[in-house]
């Protein structure tokens, strides 16, 4: 008889989405002649870049010819990729990586999901709160994650981010093995200094602590004295994972491409105390359960680091960042507080009128018919929070916030 992983039935029925997609098919079934923008969900609007376009279709004429086909490609990406990324994304920022130390994937979701599976299932998690709901959820599957208590899971450890901290998580006071850091920071859209992600490094290697750390969205940073990596600060290497994006970056929500970085010198103990490189362990991992990233898809990814592509992605942030612009200072007319949007492409609001987030979001859809996303559901501490996103179009962010200011200054 086949006994079933009873750790999933400790999740909640459905995810955070889901909910939404629910209530908001619910809503359009009794009103058809609503119109609704969706603000909510971070995929993207706009198209591939023209230059990612040109690369597939190439790519595409080549798997036509038994010449140039190609079957089944390395698991950890194309070596024509692993140069862009090294010589595009680290060497400028001087970081030196290894193609070997490079993995490509088919989104950082998958991996910071699935990297849980090179470590032991007694790791105590410490996560920021609110978080990415992937982090917690993956370790809840995997048995680290203990019980759920009143919203909260008794194995992990949460550090609260609020409008009280500025949104900076204090550095945990209780022992944890392995910490999931996000920035430019979804949900919030806030950002990290080098000094306060130098704090953390230090910490790190200090407590024999593993850092997860997730930098989808670091191509929307405007300030030049924030860092795109966690890399750019020295010692890095030695405790933490990083993870990449091409999703929001350049509009691979549906094409899944990003890459996940785990450097040689980043190690974690056996049971005896012996140190292991996580690096080689990785590629164990990969080469048995993934089979890589499409042939077609890498060069699309490839593409985005030609001069054309870096100037037509460049331009496609841009569009989305003048959104995120736009959002803000409607807010602010309004009087509502917001954080974010000036680094990354969210805007993280305080609900008004003293609103607990599902009801903020019942009342935008029904009075405004604008969607977004309680902040609740990213965690305990994002109750009374909610969340924008900029990726949808220009003059629909703008009727949206018009519909908004509308309902509010009633």
């Amino acid at each position: 008889m086949a006994i079933v992983n009873e750790n999933f039935l400790k999740l909640a029925p459905s995810y955070l989405f889901s909910d939404i997609a629910k209530k908001v098919a619910a809503y359009k079934e009794a009103n058809p002649d609503k119109k609704i923008i969706r603000l909510g969900i971070g995929d993207v609007t706009q198209p591939l870049a023209p230059a990612v376009i040109e690369a597939m279709h190439k790519a595409v004429e080549e798997m036509a010819s038994a010449e140039t086909f190609r079957g089944y490609g390395p698991e950890q990406g194309y070596d024509f990729l692993q140069k862009a990324i090294i010589e595009n994304d680290f060497k400028p920022r001087g970081i030196e990586l290894g193609a070997d130390e490079v993995f490509v994937n088919d989104g950082a979701k998958s991996d910071t999901g699935n990297i849980g599976d090179i470590l032991d299932k007694g790791n105590i998690i410490g996560v920021t709160d609110p978080i990415y709901p992937v982090y917690i959820d993956s370790n809840v599957m995997a048995g680290r994650a203990g019980e759920n208590i009143d919203g909260l899971w008794s194995n992990i450890v949460y550090m609260p981010c609020n409008g009280e901290n500025d949104f900076t998580p204090a550095l945990p006071t209780k022992k944890v093995d392995v910490v999931y850091l996000c920035y430019p920071n979804n949900p919030t859209g806030t950002v990290i200094t080098r000094e306060q992600l130098k704090k953390w490094v230090d910490y790190a290697i200090e407590n024999d602590v593993l850092i997860m750390y997730d930098a989808a969205y670091e191509a929307y940073i405007q300030d030049e004295t924030i860092p795109h990596s966690i890399y750019e600060i020295p010692g890095a290497k030695k405790v933490a994972i990083e993870f990449h994006s091409y999703s929001k970056t350049a509009g691979f929500t549906g094409a899944r491409c990003g890459y996940t970085v785990v450097p040689k010198e980043v190690t974690a103990k056996k049971a005896d105390g012996e140190r292991v490189s996580l690096n080689k362990i990785w590629l164990r991992r990969q080469c048995t359960k993934f089979n890589g990233t499409s042939y077609i898809t890498q060069r699309g990814a490839e593409a985005i680091y030609s001069e054309e592509g870096k100037k037509q992605i460049k331009a496609t942030i841009a569009y989305y960042m003048e959104n995120a612009r736009i959002m803000k200072e409607a807010f602010a007319e309004m009087g509502v507080k917001t954080y974010g949007g000036e680094n990354a492409p969210y805007i993280w609001v305080k609900a008004p009128k003293g609103m607990t987030s599902w009801e903020f979001f019942d009342a935008l859809l029904k009075e405004a018919n604008v969607v977004g996303t309680p902040g609740v559901g990213f965690g305990p501490a994002g109750e009374g929070y909610f969340r924008f996103t900029a990726f949808g179009q220009k003059e629909d962010c703008i009727e949206a916030m018009q519909r908004v200011k509308d309902w509010l200054m009633k």
